[in-house]
Parts: C-alpha cells; sequence; structure tokens
C-alpha cells in the first residue's frame, strides 16, 4: 500500500537537532517514508489533503500502564505508598486476563486519538495486553512486571522470559520487548543480577521504576546505603539499554551515574505531582546531555493519556519552580514527546520524519482558533494544541485513524466491556 500526503506543513529535524518546517508532501511506500519533497509526482494507492495540517513525528508515550485505565478516577489524591498499597495492589488482585485485555484497548484508543504511535508498558497479564496491541495497530514495547518480594520471584522471572521469546518482533515488528523489574524496593539486588543476566541472554533492555519518591530513597539507604541509582549500577542494571521512568529524587552523583551508563529517563510530570511525588531535575539532566523522554504514568494516577499535556507542564513546570523561562523549550518538549521516546524504546526508526524512517506519522489540523496565527507552529504545539486536533494518524505505514475515527478499534464495544468489569472490580 501506499499513501501520498501532499501540501502539508512537515516537521523535519536535522542532524544537529534543529527543527524547521518544509510546506509540501510525503510519499509512503509500504511501512516506509520513501520521498518527501514538494509537489512530488508520484502515484500513491491513498491521497490525504494536507492542507491546513501539520505532520510530524507520531508522539511516543515512553512509560504507562495501559490497563490500569481500569481504575481512572478510583483512587485519587492519595500519596504513593498508600495509594499502591491500600487501593491499588488489592484491586489488582482481582484482575482476570480479559480485564487487562479490555483495559489496554481503552488506553490505545485514548492514545491513538491523542497521536501517540507508540508507548513503553510495564505491567501483567502481558499475552493480553500483546494481543491487543497487535489487533489495534500501534506499535508498542512490552514488558512483564516483575516483583521479587512476594511469591516465588524465580516463577515469574521465567514467565517474562517465556514473553520475551513469544513476543519479541511479533506483529510485523510493532511489538518489541524488554525485561521489567518494578523498582528497587521491590527487587533485591541478587533477584536483580538474575534479571540482567536474562536480559543480556535475550538481548533485550531494562524497563523500570528509579528514585520516584523520597520514601524510596530513605528506605534504600537504611537497606543498603546507598541511593536507588546506586543500587541499580551495583547490581549491573546499568550496564544494559535502560529506560528509567521517573528519577524525581536524584543526586549529583546519581545524574552522573545515568549520563555515564546512558541511561534513558521518562519524566511524568504530572503524575509526579498528583502523587505528590515531587519534581525531576530535568533541566540538570538535559544539560549532561542525558536523553529524558516523557510518559504520562497509568491513567489511576494521571488521570489521562495525553502528551500534549506532559509536554506544555514539562515546559511550564520547570521554567516556573527556577524562575527560569529559558529552560525546557518547546523545542526539548516536542523532542522529548517524539525522536526522545523513540529511543528511549529502543526504537531506531521512528521519531523522524524523513526518508528510510518508519511511517508513524500525525496529521495536526491547525484551523482552528486556538491556533492560530500561524507565527511559530512548534511553540503552538507545545503551548496551545491538544488531542482533539489530532486529525490523522498513521502507523508503521498503515492508517488507523482517520478525520478522528479509529478505524481499527470499536469504540463503542470497549466503553462497555469496560464499564461492566470495573462494576466488578470495585466492589467491595
Amino acid at each position: 500500500m501506499s499513501i501520498l500526503i501532499k501540501n502539508a506543513a512537515i516537521l523535519s529535524l536535522d542532524n544537529e537537532g534543529k527543527f524547521s518546517w518544509l510546506e509540501g508532501d510525503i510519499f509512503i511506500k509500504g511501512d516506509i517514508i520513501e520521498k518527501i519533497g514538494r509537489k512530488l509526482d508520484v502515484k500513491a494507492d491513498v491521497v490525504i489533503d494536507g492542507k491546513d495540517k501539520a505532520a510530524i513525528p507520531g508522539f511516543v508515550n515512553a512509560h504507562t500502564h495501559a490497563a490500569m485505565t481500569l481504575f481512572r478516577g478510583y483512587a485519587d489524591d492519595l500519596p504513593l505508598d498508600i495509594w499502591l498499597n491500600k487501593k491499588i495492589w488489592p484491586v489488582e488482585a482481582k484482575l482476570t486476563p480479559e480485564d487487562v485485555y479490555w483495559g489496554v484497548k481503552l488506553a490505545i484508543l485514548e492514545m491513538i486519538k491523542g497521536g501517540i504511535t507508540a508507548y513503553g508498558d510495564m505491567y501483567f497479564f502481558m499475552d493480553e495486553e500483546a494481543e491487543a496491541v497487535k489487533e489495534a495497530g500501534i506499535r508498542a514495547s512490552l514488558s512483564v512486571g516483575l516483583i521479587a518480594v512476594s511469591g516465588d520471584p524465580s516463577i515469574k522471572l521465567k514467565e517474562a522470559e517465556d514473553f520475551v521469546a513469544r513476543w519479541n518482533g511479533e506483529a510485523e515488528g510493532r511489538i518489541t520487548v524488554m525485561f521489567g523489574p518494578h523498582a528497587p524496593y521491590t527487587c533485591p539486588p541478587d533477584f536483580l543480577k538474575e534479571v540482567v543476566s536474562a536480559a543480556e541472554q535475550y538481548g533485550v533492555g531494562i524497563h523500570t521504576h528509579l528514585a520516584e519518591t523520597k520514601k524510596e530513597v530513605e528506605d534504600m539507604y537504611k537497606l543498603y546505603g546507598k541511593s536507588p541509582v546506586k543500587v541499580y549500577e551495583e547490581a549491573g542494571v546499568l550496564n544494559l539499554h535502560v529506560l528509567a521512568a521517573h528519577c524525581v529524587h536524584l543526586t549529583s552523583d546519581d545524574i552522573e551515574i545515568l549520563k555515564n551508563n546512558e541511561v534513558f529517563v521518562v519524566h511524568n510530570p504530572q503524575s509526579n505531582l498528583k502523587l505528590g511525588s515531587g519534581v525531576a531535575p530535568v533541566p540538570e539532566m538535559l544539560k549532561k546531555g542525558i536523553s529524558v523522554a516523557l510518559g504520562t504514568d497509568g491513567a489511576a494516577s494521571n488521570n489521562n493519556l495525553d502528551i500534549f499535556e506532559e509536554m506544555r507542564t514539562a515546559a511550564l513546570l520547570h521554567k516556573g519552580i527556577n524562575c527560569d523561562p529559558t529552560l525546557v523549550t518547546a523545542s526539548e518538549a516536542v523532542k522529548m514527546a517524539t525522536l526522545w521516546g523513540a529511543e528511549a524504546l529502543g526504537l531506531k526508526n521512528v521519531g523522524r520524519i524523513e526518508p528510510g524512517k518508519k511511517a508513524d506519522i500525525v496529521l495536526l489540523d491547525f484551523n482552528a482558533p486556538h491556533l492560530q496565527p500561524k507565527i511559530d507552529n512548534l511553540a503552538q504545539i507545545v503551548y496551545s494544541a491538544g488531542s482533539a486536533d489530532v486529525n490523522t494518524v498513521i502507523i508503521d505505514g498503515k492508517i488507523v485513524m482517520k478525520d478522528r475515527e479509529v478505524l481499527t478499534l470499536d469504540e463503542e464495544r470497549i466503553f462497555k466491556e469496560v464499564q461492566k468489569r470495573v462494576k466488578r472490580l470495585i466492589s467491595n
């Protein structure tokens, strides 16, 4: 199949990391962007009119727990330890594989409508999540969540290994996998070393939570006499490709360790604010050259999966608390939501609109009052645009949303299935 997008404002990124706009056409053949230019003389199976639209790389939600859409609005206004131990973990114990499948479908529906073409997830019943990803046409990096402080951790690790073997590279390459040790406070060093060994054996990376709260840091010092980052470093975790979500409470030494080990950090500003976890030192990490991506975390602690909101919050938050309007620029915020998110997931051919890259493209409708006048489209994306401005979504060369209608999912059935299951899950 071939697609020609005509007369769009195309966001491109040069080798020096500078964005620019080109008024022109994009020709997609199969799953690859084949040509970009003005008035391309090509024939295509599908032609899309890009007039008044911005063509941008698909957004990447680099850290979430998709099935937690089931608990949106269930346990609000609580600190993380109480939120997890008293509310979330007890209700998660009631989940069935089918519950996760439908919760994930709701999340994917929301993400596609918000221009997200790839996401990173850690949870359980991951075979059902992978099936949902396969059917919906989205791109995902999936990890079985590993907790070693309850039950038999060897059984869970074997489950993760089997999942990696089954799903890595499936769905025409749209599904990739990592190992998912939950956090240093739920995965002791000896278990972490086993996870590292398994990840090395399968040649995949690590998706984890790290230094999310002050309590986590205090507990690690009590147990091991060192920070969570140093616990991971000594266990060998940081020798691998690591996607580390949160990284809120870091010392200067921690930041240096993350930089030296080329760790990919995922900033989750709204979840961290809502749970009262704090504010990650993103400007300091960016200055050190650390790639910082964006994530929504789960919908139970956010409460949506909207990368536009995360971009805007990330840009405004750090300006405000540091009294410096030059921090986290619009350009950096867009990179966090696209290129750096793709890199965090280990996706080398995603995150840019250029020939040879995968055709993961979003068309934003700029024909709206809040996006006028057209002075600086990049700034408009970060400071003015929203999910409702996403008109068309192309993933892996396939149109998955056209004129706000998701073509790969049954929206009405998803709503009914989710509501039915939530009634059972949250009942006493």
